[in-house]
């Protein structure tokens, strides 16, 4: 069973900076797309991003682009999500996520495998 670990929230003021990181041990995550999600109290879980197993495609959510980034080091079996520009309606537990399937999606129930969830804080 592939186990998902997420690290690196917290509370940051507007417009500062996180990075998440996910990874996963006993499992290579390189044959698999990666997801970032994120839910907030009250809401439904919402895509923010997601990244090829290659690295070399990228997709994000209108809400987050320009100011979030996927990255993958597979060499470290480690996706990591840049966080840039905070604002307070980014907080939310952000759970990374993974796909056998090639496709990106923003879907979540295209992923097979989800991580516990850290949770991120925007306030001042």
């Amino acid at each position: 069973q592939l186990q998902l670990v997420e690290s690196g929230g917290g509370l940051v003021q507007p417009g500062g900076s996180l990075r998440l990181s996910c990874t996963a041990s006993e499992f290579s995550l390189d044959r698999h797309v990666i997801g970032w999600f994120r839910q907030a109290p009250g809401k439904e879980r919402e895509g923010v991003s997601c990244i090829s197993s290659g690295g070399g495609s990228t997709k994000y959510a209108d809400s987050v682009k320009g100011r979030f980034t996927i990255s993958r080091d597979n060499s470290r079996n480690t996706v990591f999500l840049q966080m840039d520009s905070l604002k307070p309606e980014d907080t939310a537990v952000y759970y990374c996520a993974a796909k056998s399937s090639w496709y990106l999606s923003l879907s979540s129930p295209n992923y097979d495998y989800w991580g516990q969830g850290t949770q991120v804080t925007v306030s001042s």
